[in-house]
Parts: structure tokens; sequence; C-alpha cells
């Protein structure tokens, strides 16, 4: 089913949670709504949803207006952060909960129930756990099990609130591999909101990035992150290194000192530039064309090294490279370098983060 939201405003007394905000989410998409806290994710999901209600604006769910339709008639699943499993209930129950709580010429039999739920016990892989409770499940047992639940009822969307926000890394790393593979296989409109850069770029089809109530930016993981439309995109996807100057002829003037790029702003334009760590090149030479900078840290763990530097007005810069490289220039604590770029992306200033 697709989803529409058209001219989306909500205010909470002088706070602007959502500034007339439109989206279309194809059907059978898997969509991120990334962004840092407070910037209206979740006020979006739960307005899609039923759960709150827009200033304005329409919500449409296959072309239907769904605005004022009750949060029950809209068939959509909603898995919170923290689970919200009845304790007291078993993971059978908890996932039969909305089968049985349904009117009864629409409730199926109690065999129709028992079928459902344990084939989507199977689904989620633990159907071995349906008579056990929830504090008796670890916290990635409990977020497939409020999933399963939610998709009990078959949800026309499925809708997810930083499902894995109170998981630990390596878990939360396992579950993202699985809710995409889930993905694959049911191919129900999912959206899930996240804060965490790595868990948009790895798991959705589409990834809209916003900020302050307004979306910056949607399109594909990889040209939000390798075409970002604006310097916060560029800043909030990944570790970056930004740097103000004045646009030269073919380099940005940063100081004393010149940094090419290729972009065609018109010289004399106060502008932004961004370089991402692994775009970032060491010489060893100082007296090399550049940007002067002062080795403070080698970090070596994995396939690359960071690299942290101070450039030379003290600001902190970063560059990653490989550990092949990082041997080869077997750097040291309070070496002078010179810095240039593989790429560099420009902005006019007043624009940035």
């Amino acid at each position: 089913m697709s989803i529409q939201v058209q001219n989306i405003r909500k205010t909470f007394g002088s706070f602007t949670a959502l500034g007339d905000v439109s989206l279309d989410f194809p059907s059978g998409q898997l969509v991120a709504l990334l962004g840092p806290s407070g910037c209206g994710k979740t006020t979006l999901l739960r307005i899609i949803a039923g759960l709150e209600t827009a200033d304005s604006g329409r919500v449409l769910l296959d072309g239907e207006d769904a605005s004022q339709t009750h949060v029950r008639e809209r068939q959509v699943g909603f898995v919170f952060q923290h689970y919200a499993l009845f304790r007291h209930m078993t993971v059978f129950d908890n996932v039969a909960f909305g089968l049985r709580v349904k009117p009864r010429k629409q409730r199926p039999s109690e065999a129709e129930i028992k079928k459902r739920v344990m084939e989507l016990l199977g689904l989620v892989q633990l159907d071995w756990l349906a008579d056990r409770f929830p504090p008796q499940l670890s916290g990635g047992q409990r977020q497939r099990i409020a999933l399963a639940r939610a998709l009990a009822v078959e949800p026309r969307v499925l809708l997810l609130d930083e499902p894995f926000g109170a998981l630990d890394a390596k878990v939360r790393k396992e579950l993202r591999r699985w809710l995409r593979r889930l993905h694959d296989e049911l191919h129900i409109t999912s959206l899930f909101v996240t804060h965490d850069q790595e868990e948009a770029l790895e798991v959705a089809d589409r990834v809209v990035v916003m900020n302050h109530g307004k979306v910056e930016q949607v399109g594909a993981p990889h040209e939000v992150y390798e075409q970002p439309a604006t310097p916060f995109v560029y800043g909030f996807l990944g570790a970056v290194n930004r740097f103000v100057g004045q646009a030269g002829a073919g380099h940005v003037l940063l100081g004393e000192h010149r940094l090419p790029h290729d972009h065609s702003a018109a010289p004399g334009t106060e502008v932004e530039a961004y370089i991402r760590p692994h775009e970032l090149q060491i010489n060893l030479n100082p007296n090399a064309p550049g940007l002067p900078a002062t080795v403070e840290r080698v970090l070596s763990f994995g396939a690359n090294a960071r690299v942290e530097l101070l450039g030379a007005n003290g600001q902190p810069l970063e560059a990653e490279i490989s550990r092949e490289k990082a041997a080869e220039l077997r750097l040291q604590t309070g070496q002078a370098v010179r810095l240039s770029a593989a790429r560099v992306s420009l902005f006019e200033s007043g624009s940035g983060i």
C-alpha cells in the first residue's frame, strides 16, 4: 500500500514539530526516516499511524484520505522502541492479542489464531519460545516478538519507531540484517524511524533525512551519502571535515593556504568546504602544496586506520587511510604533514550545519 503525506503541519505550543511536510512512500518499499532527536520523524510516524493528529494537511493511504480515520481502521502495524509487550502474557498470547480483540464478526477461530501465531513465531525464528514470558527473553528476542505481534493483524503498513535503539551494537547489527531479509520476503510497505545513520543506509530502500521539522533530502542510500543536497545532510551522514573559506579560481582559499577543487563557484564567494575522512590525503612533505596539519593520534583497527590531526588554526581533523598506507607512512604524534583532498564539496556560507 502506498502512503502520501501532504502539507503536514504539527505544533506543540510554540514548538513546530513538522512544518508543511509532503512525502510519497511507494508501495512495498522499506523507508528510513532519519534525523537527530526532535527533528519530527517520530511525530510524522505517529500521524501516519493515527496515534497523533496533524494541525493541517492530509494522510493518504492507497490514494484515499485517511486523515480522519481512526487508528483501528487504518490497518497499520506499529512497533515501539521499548517493545510494549504485556509482561503477564506468554509470547504466544502477546502475538495473538490483536487477533483476539477484533470485533466478533472479524475474529478468527482459536484454531485459526493458533495457526497464524505459530506461523509468525516461525517467521521470526522464535516458535520455540511460545510459552515463555517477556521478562525471560533477551532484548533482541522481545523486539522480534513485538514485530510478530504487529504482523499478526495483517497490516497494510508496518511502522517501526527506533526499533533497535534499546539494543547493544552487536544485536542491533544482527537484527538489521534480519529485518532486511524479512522485508524482502513480505514486501509490506514499511517505515522506520532512526537516528542511526549506518542503520538507515544499510537497511532502507530510500532514506528521508529530516531536520527541525523539515525534509532536507530524499533518495536512495548511496544518493544521500554520495550527493548530499545540503550541508546538514553532509554533516549528519557520517564523519566530515568542514572548512570555511573563499572560493578562488579552481581552489578554496583557507587563510594563507589553498585547497584545489573542481567546482564552478564564483571567485570571491564565501564558501564551506566538506571533505570525508577517506577523501583526505596525507603527504609527509611539510612543504608540499595543501593544508598544514599536525598528527595527534593514529588508531589502527579493522581494515583502515583513523588519523586524528590538528589544522594550523587548531581545528580537529580526521583522515581515514588503509592499514597498509598507515604502515608505509609510519606517522608519529606531533609530526608535521600536509593535507590534500581527492574530492571537495562546496556550499555557500550561511547554509552550514
